[in-house]
């Protein structure tokens, strides 16, 4: 049984290809993600990268894109704080998911298939179980996609299937990275994809459904969004957006 290469593979073949971003922002990886979350049953997701160069004990790992909610900026660093170190040394050594079992009751199912296609972190200090897929693109693309619920429960050609989506989702955000360098308003990565959303058609009901924030979460951003585009109201922030190249 083979293993997504670094960037992303042919699941048959083991052949690396790097294929072309179809995404045209950060808040096109959203939807994405959810989809790849819900197919494994989880309840969050984020996109950590890793940060810094040189020896290990110099980088460090920031998280990008989040689905955790109110208490995202909490959970986020207790993960990185707990598991940080070990999975900065993984990543530098191997590509095979890390998966992790919560306090409680949380736990990753112990199939067989799956003891072999990950390795296990220590410790059992989160209040969730996770699975975190590695992906090295060579520098600022380094980092992990990581999967987290109560339990999960996941057979080998799941592991498979979406550790090559996540190669992808990676290779994406790099590529957009790339094509925003020199874009000077600073939005944040939620407020670009209410913006998309809205940008869409849709209702800030329906952009809160999607994302899994509440509708006043989601007006907020709207609104930070279209003080920072210095725009009169959120039509013309979805305009501008769209000028500057953040949404399509």
């Amino acid at each position: 049984m083979g293993f997504p290469s670094d960037i992303a593979a042919d699941g048959n073949q083991g052949v690396t290809t790097l294929r072309v971003s179809r995404f045209s922002s950060r808040s096109d990886l959203f939807p994405r993600l959810v989809v790849m979350q819900k197919s494994i049953n989880a309840r969050h997701f984020a996109v950590i990268r890793v940060g810094g160069s040189g020896a290990v004990n110099k980088r460090k790992l920031n998280c990008e894109l989040e689905n955790f909610g109110a208490n995202n900026v909490a959970i986020t660093r207790q993960l990185i704080e707990t598991y940080g170190d070990q999975m900065l040394s993984h990543i530098e050594l191997s590509m095979l998911p890390l998966v992790w079992n919560g306090r409680e009751d949380g736990q990753i199912a112990e199939a067989a298939e799956i003891g072999t296609l990950t390795v296990r972190l220590k410790g059992r200090e989160l209040p969730f179980s996770g699975i975190a897929f590695p992906v090295r693109l060579g520098a600022i693309g380094n980092g992990f996609i990581l999967f987290a619920a109560p339990y999960l429960d996941l057979s080998g050609d799941a592991v498979l299937d979406l550790h090559g989506k996540c190669c992808q989702v990676m290779t994406d955000l790099l590529s957009l990275d790339d094509r925003r360098q020199n874009t000077s308003e600073a939005l944040s990565e939620r407020e670009i994809a209410c913006l998309q959303l809205a940008g869409d058609g849709r209702i800030s009901e329906e952009i809160a459904e999607n994302l899994g924030l509440s509708v006043h979460t989601v007006n907020a951003y709207l609104g930070s969004a279209t003080d920072k585009l210095d725009a009169v109201n959120r039509i013309q922030a979805i305009a501008k957006a769209i000028r500057l190249g953040f949404i399509s």
